[in-house]
């Protein structure tokens, strides 16, 4: 059983669209041909020799390609073949049901029956009624009492009557699993040669006409399988792995009702694989290994099994001319510099339906936004679309505060700003200045912020984010080290590969979970956090974006890895007239206040993150008694802070203040 295109002649599509065969008048020809045996048998059976006008007509006839296509498809025999249109007869000629009663000499049984055809047609053979045999294989036919096989009647399955009347269509017990996949629109170069190679897959010879594509986006993976389906003459339809029956028998009911609509369409099927439970994995395992119509597993890493997937077609990584040609063909119709363009390709890495579909978000808000230009709503909808998928890996901040709400030594400043002009001038630098070809490796954006709590490390990653136009997203380290073998690393990956979509800036709260002095292995545990370790600081290093490591013990950490890391930012405590300043800012202009001394306040021994928390409780206490903030207020805030922190105001602290 082969792909023979059986939709050749049904429109391009497959699916009854322009240039649909309508085969009903070369197909009665063929009923006729049938009915005359029928009429034949019936007259033997009176004694009466040959009916008149019943002669004999050629079996082969013009213009029959749907029902030549269903013979040689499923390799039906010539029996086989006139069986098929006597029951095509029964739903499409109104005498069938009469001459059939006369044939069989029994006026209860005006249908097609098995013993009937074994009678009246040629050549017959009683393996075509076998369960293993094509007709009932591929329920072409189907019995309407299995107990009686000779005297029931047979019946043409309707799938198998609208095809042969050139009306294709999927099977309606197939809607609801399956799904239709467009063909894409023009492919990057790279694409194009994955697509041939999915479709070299399905024609090399092996039993198993099976592709695994692995990598990139369920999209991008789609859109290469509907590619290469389309130049193999074929459709694309689509499921998802959870679909795929558990139970045996429905399983292979599936299976086979699948591999005939493969067959009359013709088409290719994608499944779909994400996380599966044990028991779904061996059921997608056991269908897919009963492939014999070209299929494609879909999955973003290589699945992990026994049996073989055939040939396996990894989803290219696009590189930046790639890019800058995606985007140049996106934004033809929009207004962007060469520069603009280069900007953008420096900063996303966004599949080609992504890129179209910011693109056409640009054209909808273009005429309607008076504040932002062609380049800046580009950069936003690159956020917009590379932000998907972040959300749930870690806290997304929006970045508001500038270099004004920062109070650090300029040499703390200093630095900052350098780690802004690496990540700003990355393209030039690299491309066209040619360092990446140069130093191949090592070339993302990495920093380390050291000291304590509150001391502004977060605050300064959200100033960075906003001077260079980004999201900032905060990871939580502590809720991404796991304690199972490999599991770490899975959810770092799954941080990395998001992130590089739009280059977010990536804070890693909390280093110290994961980072320790474990150059000295003493166990299997320090092995495997070496490794996790290595794995972090290697998907950091090849990063597109910035990403930053915040740790409060600097001390601790091994210096073989800190020596791996670009940027080191030490945050000291703030001295007093530090805080002093601090307190200035933080306290709106537009805010009551009475008598407050950031002087005084700052003779408080905290870091900037509890001076906010004060001065915020402290304003609500106001509020609530409908007075001007006061040092009084700021006195009852600071309290409670330090009931939170486990330490007590010392009467040096709080000297002056009421």
């Amino acid at each position: 059983m082969g792909t023979t295109g059986a939709g050749e002649d049904m429109g391009t599509d497959g699916t009854g669209g322009t240039g649909v065969y309508d085969g009903s008048a070369t197909l009665t020809a063929e009923i006729r041909r049938v009915l005359a045996r029928v009429d034949a048998h019936a007259a033997r059976a009176a004694g009466s020799g040959d009916v008149p006008g019943t002669a004999l007509v050629p079996a082969e006839g013009p213009g029959t390609a749907p029902l030549d296509a269903l013979v040689a498809c499923f390799g039906l025999t010539s029996f086989e073949r006139d069986l098929v249109l006597l029951a095509a007869a029964h739903e499409l000629e109104p005498t069938t049901a009469a001459r059939c009663a006369a044939a069989c000499g029994d006026p209860e049984r005006a249908h097609p029956t098995f013993s009937l055809a074994l009678a009246a047609l040629a050549e017959p053979h009683w393996s075509a009624l076998t369960p293993v045999a094509p007709l009932r294989r591929w329920r072409i036919v189907e019995l309407d009492d299995a107990s009686r096989l000779t005297t029931t009647r047979l019946r043409l399955d309707e799938r198998i009557l609208h095809f042969l009347l050139g009306s294709p269509y999927l099977d309606a017990r197939l809607h609801g699993q399956l799904r239709r996949s467009p063909v894409p629109e023009a492919l990057p170069p790279s694409y194009d040669l994955a697509a041939d190679r999915v479709a070299e897959g399905w024609t090399n010879g092996t039993e198993t006409p099976l592709v695994e594509l692995t990598g990139g986006e369920s999209r991008s993976r789609a859109d290469l399988a509907a590619a290469a389906a389309a130049r193999s003459g074929l459709g694309l339809y689509a499921m998802s792995a959870e679909d795929v029956p558990s139970d045996p028998a429905e399983r292979d009911r599936l299976a086979r009702l699948w591999q005939r609509e493969a067959i009359l369409l013709p088409a290719a099927l994608l499944v779909e694989v994400a996380e599966l439970d044990r028991d779904q994995r061996a059921a997608t395992e056991a269908f897919l290994a009963a492939a014999a119509v070209p299929m494609v597993v879909s999955s973003e890493d290589p699945l992990r099994s026994e049996r073989s997937y055939g040939a396996r077609v990894v989803v290219p990584r696009l590189d930046d001319e790639e890019q800058l040609g995606l985007w140049s063909g996106a934004f033809e119709e929009i207004d962007l510099e060469m520069g603009e363009l280069r900007s953008l390709v420096a900063q996303f890495q966004l599949p080609p339906h992504v890129v179209r579909s910011a693109a056409a978000t640009v054209r909808r808000r273009l005429p309607h936004e008076d504040e932002l230009d062609a380049a800046e709503l580009a950069w936003r909808a690159g956020l917009d679309e590379a932000r998907i998928g972040m959300d749930e890996l870690g806290r997304r901040i929006e970045p508001q505060a500038g270099w004004d709400d920062l109070v650090l030594h300029e040499r703390q400043t200093s630095v900052l700003r350098e780690i802004v002009a690496h990540v700003r001038q990355r393209a030039t630098v690299h491309q066209e200045w040619g360092f990446a070809a140069t130093l191949r490796r090592g070339l993302g954006v990495t920093a380390m912020f050291a000291g304590g709590s509150g001391t502004g490390k977060t605050l300064a990653a959200e100033v960075m984010a906003k001077e260079l136009g980004l999201d900032l997203f905060v990871i939580d380290l502590s809720q991404v080290v796991s304690k199972y073998i490999g599991e770490t690393e899975k959810n770092l990956r799954r941080v990395f590969d998001a992130a590089e979509r739009g280059g977010a800036l990536l804070l890693f709260d909390e280093a110290d979970a994961l980072f320790g002095k474990r150059s000295e292995v003493k166990d299997s545990h320090d092995r495997y956090a070496n490794l996790e370790v290595s794995y972090l600081l290697m998907r950091m290093e090849a990063y597109r974006g910035l990403a930053v490591l915040t740790t409060n013990m600097k001390n601790a950490l091994d210096t073989a890895f800190l020596r791996r890391i670009r940027f080191v930012v030490d945050f000291p405590f703030p001295a007093e007239h530090e805080r002093a300043e601090i307190w200035r800012r933080v306290l709106p202009p537009q805010a009551p206040v009475k008598d407050i001394d950031p002087g005084l306040l700052a003779q408080l021994t905290v870091a900037g993150g509890s001076i906010r928390n004060i001065a915020l409780s402290g304003a609500f206490l106001a509020a609530e008694e409908g007075d001007p903030l006061q040092m009084r207020h700021m006195l009852a805030a600071a309290r409670t802070e330090y009931l939170k922190l486990e330490r007590s105001l010392t009467p040096g602290e709080v000297r002056g203040w009421v």
